[in-house]
């Protein structure tokens, strides 16, 4: 791996944790169906970064508006500056975003492992708190 660059990785809650996963963010506004919080192996649960109820609704995991869901989570997340930089910081040491959902290519952790590359891809830096007010 290049130094200076950051592992993110996205799994779903329901499989195994292993060693090379890092911190183990649980990045979904709801508790995994049948999930028990004792086996669940979560670091943390970062409820907040989470596209909103009303997004999260909208989406409904329709592929056809995939595109459009990831648009509109991005301007969310843009005003999320604490979370994304907390995630950012673990991901310099190992970071697994951990979801729900049966998708594993179309799902808000597929999506925030996007965003977040962006900054390590390009150096860009989280955006700053006065634009988003």
């Amino acid at each position: 791996m290049i130094a200076g660059t950051r592992r993110i990785k996205t799994k779903r809650v329901y499989e195994s944790a292993e060693c090379g996963d890092g911190k183990r963010v649980l990045v979904d506004r709801l508790w995994p169906r049948g999930l028990s919080r004792a086996g669940a192996r979560i670091d943390l649960w970062l409820k907040e970064i989470a596209p909103s109820t009303e997004l999260r609704r909208w989406f409904a995991h329709d592929p056809a508006r995939w595109a459009e869901f990831k648009q509109r989570y991005r301007e969310e997340l843009d005003t999320k500056h604490d979370a994304v930089r907390q995630l950012l910081d673990e991901a310099a040491t190992g970071l697994t975003l951990l979801y729900s959902a049966r998708d594993d290519t179309r799902n808000n952790a597929a999506a925030l492992q996007e965003y977040l590359e962006r900054f390590s891809a390009h150096g860009k830096r989280v955006p700053s708190q006065s634009k988003a007010a």
